[in-house]
């Protein structure tokens, strides 16, 4: 049976908020696969991107998601692009559920509105039609990765904690 849960979605759909609290609740280890990045490249996201570019940042990503998937019993808190390789989706799937978090494109601006600092894909003039590219273009992979849809529009962390703790149940129930 698989051990690991793996959280994938666009930026500002909670994936860490979340992963923190449905790891203490299922007492499991929490990974963030962002934190883990930023300790192998000893610098944070921003840095890799400006100084390295998004290619060495996905290199970097690879091979944080191979660690990460390879342990048991986890909450991994994916970054938002870690879909777009077909390596990382098959890592995370090999021992764990993939739980897709979904959000408007409102509630996502709502929620990243503050840290564009540290999102370097934000960094536009138009932030809403830069989210809106992205997640156009993203959303297929999200859909193709997932075991598990959640959208937490109107949630709170708690609450989707608990949808995902009775959606795991009912797939596990169908596995």
């Amino acid at each position: 049976m698989k051990s690991n849960i793996a959280l994938v979605g666009f930026m500002g759909t909670g994936k860490t908020d979340v992963g923190r609290l449905l790891a203490r609740k299922l007492d499991k280890d929490f990974v963030e696969l962002d934190e883990l990045i930023e300790q192998k490249a000893g610098k944070t996201i921003p840095e890799i991107f400006q100084q390295d570019g998004e290619i060495a940042f996905r290199e970097l990503e690879i091979e944080a998601t191979r660690e990460a998937a390879a342990q048991k019993n986890a909450v991994i808190a994916c970054g938002g692009g870690v879909i777009l390789n077909q390596i990382n989706v098959d890592r995370l799937r090999e021992q764990g559920v993939i739980v897709y978090l979904t959000a408007s494109p409102e509630a996502i601006l709502q929620r990243t509105s503050s840290d564009t600092d540290e999102r370097p894909l934000l960094v536009a003039e138009d932030r809403t039609s830069r989210v809106e590219k992205l997640l156009n273009f993203r959303r297929p992979f999200y859909e193709r990765a997932a075991d598990i849809t959640v959208d937490t529009s109107g949630l709170d962390v708690a609450g989707v904690a608990g949808q995902i703790i009775s959606e795991l149940s009912e797939h596990e129930s169908h596995d």
